[in-house]
């Protein structure tokens, strides 16, 4: 009696041999997204409908591995939070933003009178140019605003300086330093008059009082008298120290201050106005330039 061939599965619907019991098990998908499970066993039951599953391998787009997030993105860790010293320094260079852009109201609407009688208008040889670094390189230009907060220094009448060209520019170290530059460069009658009003009205920002007043320092080997004050920028609630400088000649003037974490909380009496009148002297060689002259870098 001849045996019967051994009788095969029946054949699926794609083709596939279906066993007794259905279909084989299928290997897992490559689905870049994951299987998704409509009741996927955990420790504590079963879990709820269509809860997704992470997927086995690299995640779609480069995103990394983890739990859904909201709207789709994964989120990194909180960012860390900002020291004290480097709040202080950013509302100072905030207070000094606003000031650098009123440094000059009080010299240009003030009487200058005798200050400046009996002296004619100097001729034009020097411009304020704005160098990409500062400070043997120190510090870097982050912003250079002459053409918008210049713009009132340019347009206000001022019967003791001619062509008035703003220059205000905000400069960053990596150390996290930050260095603001704020004048003007044209014929100036008064130079002495118009530098030490510069300082006054850089404390006429509100919340900025003078702590240590202006003294006359002379840097050696510039060729340049500098006055310097510290002053107190009472902001948000917090209190922070601030050197800073001007100086005037014929055709240049302008007003510095170099605000870092360690001078914006140091006692004021204990600032190095020497230092900060050097740093003040070294900004003006390296910005004032003959008339015609190439910019440095």
């Amino acid at each position: 009696m001849t045996t019967p061939p051994p009788q095969q599965p029946p054949q699926g619907p794609y083709g596939a041999p279906q066993g007794p019991y259905g279909p084989p098990p299928q290997p897992p998908r490559s689905d870049p997204y994951g299987p998704q499970a409509p009741y996927a066993p955990t420790p504590y039951g079963p879990q709820a409908p269509y809860a997704p599953q992470p997927a086995p391998g690299p995640q779609p787009f480069g995103y990394p591995q983890g739990p859904p997030q909201p709207f789709g993105f994964p989120q990194g860790p909180p960012p860390p939070r900002r020291s004290r010293t480097g709040l202080i320094v950013g509302i100072t260079v905030g207070a000094l933003v606003v000031a650098g852009g009123i440094v000059f109201g009080v010299a240009r609407l003030a009487d200058v009178g005798e200050t400046v009688a009996g002296r004619g208008f100097p001729a034009a040889e020097y411009r304020l140019t704005v160098p990409k670094k500062l400070l043997d390189g120190e510090y870097t230009l982050l912003k250079d605003s002459s053409s918008t907060d210049g713009r009132e220094i340019e347009e206000t009448y001022d019967p003791s300086i001619r062509d008035a060209k703003a220059v205000v520019t905000q400069y960053t170290s990596s150390a996290g330093g930050t260095l603001i530059v704020s004048g003007l460069w044209g014929r100036i009658k008064g130079p002495q008059f118009t530098r030490d009003k510069i300082l006054e009205g850089a404390t006429q920002t509100d919340g900025m009082t003078i702590a240590v007043p202006a003294r006359d320092f002379t840097p050696e080997g510039y060729g340049i008298t500098v006055a310097c004050q510290v002053v107190r920028s009472e902001e948000g609630g917090l209190s922070s120290t601030i050197p800073m400088c001007a100086w005037g000649d014929d055709n240049t003037a302008s007003f510095v201050a170099v605000v870092t974490p360690e001078t914006a909380s140091q006692d004021p009496e204990k600032v190095d106005l020497e230092k900060a009148a050097l740093d003040t002297a070294e900004v003006r060689a390296e910005s004032r330039r003959p008339i015609g002259a190439a910019q440095a870098g």
